[in-house]
């Protein structure tokens, strides 16, 4: 076939590009510090640069390879709702339900956002990690969030 390039490749490897320039365009309004006195923008910066890294090595690899002509394929709506609905979830009811129920709901949808998982295993899955944040951000890092929020009569 010769020398067609993955188009699967290439797009992808601009999203991540994309999202790491929005990312470090973001970060830039922060205050950066160094690397040994770490502002709040120095690690977001940090992560955008290396989204555009892995995203150039990504166009790089698509353009340098032989590849058959390929389609995105099925898009798995399923997934895609449900992880973007755990994201949103979280962040609108942090405040107002606490962390242990807010965390708890999104990490139940982010679990059956694949179809491997089963509504079990979702539930275990989203109480034990659950407990591991409590755990590391409440007890070990003492991170001043609310176990229950204020929407709930506790």
């Amino acid at each position: 076939m010769g020398n067609q390039k993955s188009f699967n490749d290439i797009a992808s490897g601009l999203i991540f590009i994309g999202i790491g320039i929005a990312f470090g365009y973001a970060a830039s309004g922060y205050q950066i510090g160094t690397a040994l006195r770490m502002g709040p923008g120095y690690f977001p910066l940090v992560l955008a640069g290396l989204m555009c890294i892995l995203g150039i090595a990504i166009v790089v690899k698509g353009m340098a390879r032989d590849a058959q002509p390929s389609e995105f394929g099925i898009v798995p709506w399923r997934g895609m709702v449900l992880l973007l609905g755990a994201i949103a979830f979280f962040g609108f009811t942090i405040r107002g339900l606490g962390l242990v129920p807010s965390l708890f709901v999104a990490l139940l949808m982010a679990s059956l956002a694949s179809r491997r998982n089963t509504l079990l295993s979702a539930l275990v899955l989203a109480t034990s990690i659950t407990a591991l944040c409590v755990a590391i951000f409440i007890y070990g890092l003492s991170v001043p969030i609310a176990l229950f929020g204020p929407w709930l009569p506790l």
